[in-house]
């Protein structure tokens, strides 16, 4: 067992490496990147080929998943070094192992009687895809809910065939759309109360609604504007639900692993923002007004104090102790100062940093959109609410 966690170790870290080359290739086309409002498919060729997908599939099947404690650290290290090339490419990129490990594929290696031997099989059959090259994504969130996906209005019914259902829904942010191979969503299904999970194989499937999907609305968003995060409408469109029904609600810190890798790509964005900047203000330093020198002393601070809660947040996953509290504080707070520190540096740039020819402008609206990725802003304030009464002194 040791031998096979120090490979996969080693595996990761090549990996790694891989991605900083890769990011750094991204990094050098950073205005045009910048200008684009949609994906290119090359882009997620070359990070396949860096083995990134591998990072949702366990060692024993040929992955480098071991588990969240020995596994965060490493996936959050690939997307934040990904986030320095291009956070667009960094946020669908995300949603790879996060999708992998929501559905509980990599978290929940068995399962109960009667679902024991169909849960493996799907869970081969998804790892199976991941390594063959096939990206995971979602479209989850629905008009109305708030980003809770306990109050989806989407029905799904019986097909008639081996775990097989008709999705009827509106969805949104489906991110990654046209480049994810199998999505995962949820829904009620028919004759019951509760909702569960769904996946869908989206590839080569068209858009105009003869085959059950409809665009709705093309992603157009101030940030993460490449993302391709579209709205669909699904009429009577094939999917196919979780062998172990109810298994979303059983995830060992369910919610600590997309949090870090959401707070990631920001931190990454952050770091390169700082670095930009500071070299920019070298010209200027001994003429920097009394204003730009305090709003630039609070840059420094700031983004000293989102490293240290991104950390925190790494080191709760690995502790398994409070993840899910701890890390739903480490992403708002690091939502908030990230908004913070790139308000303050376009201050202290000046008003160039908002022409279309500067990068400023542009990461200040992805780091904005962190406070509306899963979960969005009420319900993540609402949940540490709710938790912050119970927390243990």
């Amino acid at each position: 067992m040791q031998a096979q966690s120090e490979t996969a170790a080693k595996d990761a870290g090549i990996i790694l490496e891989k991605v900083r080359e890769l990011a750094a290739d991204f990094a050098g086309e950073r205005r045009e990147r910048q200008q684009r409002r949609e994906l290119v498919q090359a882009d997620f060729d070359r990070l396949r080929d860096t083995g990134f997908l591998l990072t949702a599939v366990p060692v024993d099947h040929g992955g480098c998943w071991e588990s969240f404690e020995q596994s965060n650290r490493a996936i959050c290290e690939m997307l934040r070094a990904l986030a320095h090339g291009d956070s667009s490419v960094s946020l669908v990129a995300s949603m790879h192992p996060a999708v992998l490990q929501y559905t509980g594929w990599l978290t929940l290696p068995e399962a109960p009687d009667p679902y024991r031997e169909a849960w493996d099989e799907q869970r081969r059959w998804a790892f199976q895809m991941a390594k063959d090259g096939r990206q995971w994504g979602t479209i989850m969130s629905e008009p109305g809910s708030g980003g809770d996906t306990s109050k989806t209005k989407a029905t799904a019914r019986p097909s008639g065939q081996d775990g097989g259902y008709l999705l009827d829904g509106e969805k949104h942010f489906g991110s990654g759309s046209g480049i994810t191979s199998y999505v995962i969503t949820v829904a009620v299904p028919d004759g019951e109360e509760e909702a569960d999970l769904f996946f869908m194989d989206m590839q080569g499937v068209p858009w105009d609604g003869s085959t059950g999907v409809k665009l709705a609305a093309a992603w157009d968003g101030c940030g993460m504007t490449a993302t391709q995060s579209h709205a669909m409408t699904f009429k009577d469109f094939p999917v196919t639900r979780s062998a172990w029904p109810g298994a979303i609600q059983k995830r060992p810190n369910a919610g600590g692993g997309g949090a870090c890798m959401f707070a990631a790509i920001v931190v990454g964005i952050v770091e390169t923002a700082i670095g930009t900047a500071r070299q920019q203000l070298q010209r200027k330093r001994d003429s920097m007004l009394a204003y730009e020198q305090t709003e630039w002393a609070r840059v420094e601070i700031e983004g000293w104090l989102i490293q240290q809660a991104y950390e925190g947040m790494l080191r709760a996953v690995e502790q398994a102790s409070t993840g899910n509290r701890e890390t739903r504080l480490g992403k708002a707070a690091v939502a908030e100062l990230a908004e913070s520190v790139m308000l303050r540096i376009c201050k202290v740039v000046g008003g160039g940093s908002y022409s279309r020819h500067s990068p400023y402008g542009f990461w200040l609206e992805d780091v904005r959109a962190l406070g509306f990725l899963r979960p969005p802003w009420g319900l993540a304030f609402d949940q540490i609410f709710q938790g912050s009464l119970d927390a243990s002194e």
